[in-house]
């Protein structure tokens, strides 16, 4: 048995698709998932432009828990329609039980 397997991981993504930061996001949750980790992945700032990044929107399929800033998406004119019920669109309350109730947090900005 894995020792990370039923761990949390909590993610904060804050910069655009076109930063490496997206990719490294993308890469480390497709690697937790595969250590049978739990990944919570929330998008802020102009982290919620990551919505049209194939990277990013599949890891919601893949398993991963995405939450997008409401708020965020207003402020950057994203769209919040049409994406199905594996993208929770929220406010800093889920992100902060995100950090609270992950074994370990890490913020991309």
């Amino acid at each position: 048995m894995n020792a990370l397997t039923g761990k949390k991981l909590g993610l904060l993504l804050s910069t655009p698709p076109s930063h490496h930061n997206a990719d490294v996001v993308a890469g480390l949750s497709r690697e937790a998932l595969q250590a049978q980790v739990s990944v919570y992945l929330y998008l802020i700032d102009e982290g919620v432009k990551n919505l049209a990044n194939p990277k990013i929107l599949d890891l919601a399929s893949a398993g991963v828990k995405l939450s997008v800033c409401a708020y965020g998406c207003q402020q950057h004119k994203v769209p919040t329609e049409g994406y199905g019920q594996d993208i929770t669109f929220c406010g800093l309350v889920v992100l902060s039980q995100i950090i609270a109730g992950c074994d370990r947090f890490i913020a991309f900005n």
